[in-house]
């Protein structure tokens, strides 16, 4: 039997294909996601950034285990992405970033470097793995990366 785990999705809408990617990925490893965030096939029509973010996003969030951001070089610019990340580590979810699939190591959300628990590379037992806990940084080809200063914790 699969390991469910409720999680949001982090990503920019240009990166929707590679989150079915992401999950068939995990699939494979025995890991069922159940993805809260808002995608191409679940949009809406809101127009107001604070309604967005406090009667649609937070909830979503809220109600994930695990907050994964989908890092593609379109994501770092993302201010909705950047306040994703900000909101989730005040309600303190575990926080992963997780490599577009052939990245070549583009440039972080500037809220990832801030709160992330972990940064995996396109592999399967690794983002599995960080799901689950572990802790770590690694580059897009699951090679380590410099240290990365301790990270730190919302009030």
């Amino acid at each position: 039997m699969a390991d469910t785990k409720n999680v949001f999705i982090s990503h920019v809408h240009e990166d929707d294909a590679g989150l079915g990617k992401l999950k068939t990925l995990l699939a494979s490893k025995g890991m069922n996601i159940r993805d809260s965030s808002i995608h191409v096939g679940k949009f809406n029509n809101a127009k107001d950034p604070a309604y967005i973010k406090t009667q649609i996003l937070a909830p979503l969030i809220n109600w994930a285990g695990t907050f994964i951001c989908y890092v593609s070089p379109q994501t770092k610019q993302s201010d909705w992405v950047n306040w994703e990340i900000e909101y989730a580590a005040k309600q303190g979810k575990r926080i992963i970033g997780v490599w577009e699939h052939g990245e070549k190591e583009c440039g972080l959300p500037e809220a990832l470097h801030e709160y992330a628990d972990a940064v995996v590379g396109w592999d399967g037992d690794a983002i599995v793995d960080a799901i689950n806990g572990k802790d770590g940084w690694e580059k897009p080809d699951g090679g380590p990366c410099p240290p990365v200063p301790l990270k730190r914790h919302p009030c």
